[in-house]
């Protein structure tokens, strides 16, 4: 049971409610004070004029909303503003937003009825995820659109994912028992009015990323490991005098991985003593894609430091306007549902794993290309060369996966565009940063898995398995026991798509 309330989350508890489904509890102190700040405003916001109580919305909130509509205003704003489009998020995108959403609420300064709370938190432990739809918001106003389908369904309407089934809102509500939220002051412009789908996809975008940084790690290690590197450019005597903690990991890591590996060379016993040949057979020293690992990934674990750091705060804070502060008794206007901090995380994070994407694919690339490596057959084709096309055809596959990264890492933190008749005239754009994120990580596990399918070919075609390290040793008998070494052509998209969720499940190494 995961306690939410005073306490800050923290990225382990993130992933034990996301990954784990660990149920949720509101603690008891920290709910009587959404209840305090709720009664707050209700006698505050008497007689007087509050931005979307008694006003309209946007360039609207010039106009006065007679008592009598202003309960019905929010809903209004509520079901006119479900207007998303696209594909639907998957449900682990749309816990993300809930918990986002309900961790900001429970710093009690929105204003909203303790029902509110008690409701999001009954949908997330019953595994009731709203339909969210990807287009939308554009994470200024927060994530008007997105969250706006979240407010549809906390009112009983709308569509939410249950039991893998897309089915109406009422009737699952009906069947679980659940009363939807009733509208008190401002619980509509409340729910919609924050950055909470941008952090939500940001907390799922780190776990994964992490993930994939930590298999790079291994893949890299694994690969300077079967070409027998030479072991010096992983030393902690030559990463120590680059002053930058995320090299000095990743080279602590990759020495870890290959700590009693029997193939990695020690370049003073081969090279560090008189030589007779003019041209040597081995090249002096390996290409970039193997020797610049700890330069290139250190930046990409450095950037997803920061983002972790960033990320969490959002979760952590209240992302709503106005914020109503019952403890100096007032209530302040301002702009804190603007997505900028995680829109530009974001941007830095596809940027940093559309480059491990590319390092992968540069490996990868090296594996096949026998004019390279001088060490094994084109394509790592382990049958009849002409004949057999081994691992060309995926090769193809990781390739344009690769580009579409690189295409997808254009900045949407520098594409504002103002809307709402001007009223929002610079934007953040954050949902939008976060979910092509997210595409980027997905699409960067396809080409790992392709990397990983590569590298044991080339271990079975050395039969070096006894010579790797036992790090090395244990993922090739766990991936191999899911694709076997194979010689003869055939169709290669259920190797990939079951490597990749491989991948996805495991976290051999903590980076």
């Amino acid at each position: 049971m995961i306690l939410l309330g005073s306490k800050a989350l923290s990225l382990d508890e993130v992933y034990r409610v996301l990954f784990d489904h660990e149920p949720l509890e509101l603690e008891e102190a920290a709910l009587q004070q959404v209840e305090e700040n709720y009664r707050f405003l209700q006698q505050f916001s008497a007689k007087k004029l509050i931005y979307g109580i008694n006003t309209g919305f946007g360039p609207m909130a010039q106009y006065r909303i007679p008592e009598a509509d202003t309960l019905q205003l929010q809903y209004n704003l509520i079901r006119s503003h479900s207007s998303g489009a696209g594909k639907c998020m998957p449900p682990l995108l749309t816990k993300g937003l809930m918990l986002a959403r309900l961790s900001s609420f429970m710093q009690a300064h929105s204003g909203i009825h303790p029902e509110v709370v008690k409701l999001l938190t009954a949908l997330i432990n019953q595994h009731v995820y709203p339909c969210i739809f990807e287009h939308g918001g554009v994470g200024a106003s927060g994530d008007l659109v997105q969250l706006a389908h979240l407010a549809l369904v906390l009112i009983g309407e709308g569509e939410v994912y249950y039991e893998d089934k897309r089915q109406p809102a009422a009737e699952v509500f009906a069947r679980l028992g659940l009363q939807p939220m009733q509208v008190h002051i401002r619980e509509g412009l409340a729910v919609i009015n924050g950055t909470s789908a941008m952090t939500g996809v940001g907390l799922v975008n780190l776990i994964e990323a992490r993930k994939l940084l930590g298999w790079s790690c291994i893949l890299s290690a694994m690969i300077n490991e079967i070409v027998e590197a030479f072991d010096d450019h992983l030393s902690y005597e030559l990463n120590a005098v680059k002053k930058h903690a995320g090299q000095h990991r990743i080279a602590e890591v990759m020495r870890e991985i290959l700590l009693d590996s029997k193939m990695v060379r020690h370049r003073p016993d081969h090279l560090y003593k008189e030589l007779e040949e003019e041209i040597f057979k081995d090249k002096v020293q390996e290409y970039y894609s193997l020797r610049c690992v700890p330069q290139i990934l250190g930046p990409v674990y450095d950037t997803l430091l920061h983002a972790e750091k960033v990320v969490l705060q959002e979760l952590n804070s209240v992302s709503d306007n106005p914020v109503v502060d019952h403890h100096h008794g007032n209530v302040f206007h301002g702009g804190n549902f603007h997505g900028d901090y995680i829109s530009l995380e974001m941007d830095k994070l596809k940027i940093a794993v559309t480059r491990l994407s590319m390092l992968s694919e540069r490996q990868l690339n090296y594996l096949m290309n026998d004019k390279l490596n001088h060490k094994f057959p084109p394509f790592m084709n382990l049958g009849k060369l002409g004949f057999n096309f081994g691992m060309q055809g995926v090769q193809f596959t990781a390739t344009s996966t690769v580009a579409e990264n690189q295409t997808l890492s254009f900045p949407m933190y520098v594409h504002s565009i103002p809307n709402n008749n001007d009223n929002q005239d610079i934007v953040s754009m954050g949902c939008n940063a976060a979910l092509m994120a997210n595409r980027v990580i997905e699409n960067t596990f396809e080409v790992l898995a392709i990397q990983v399918m590569t590298m044991l070919q080339a271990v079975d075609y050395l039969q070096c398995q006894d010579r790797l390290s036992t790090f090395s040793q244990r993922i090739y008998r766990e991936v191999r026991a899911i694709f076997p070494k194979f010689i003869e052509d055939a169709p290669r998209y259920q190797d990939i798509r079951k490597i990749k969720e491989y991948l996805v499940e495991q976290v051999p190494v903590k980076v």
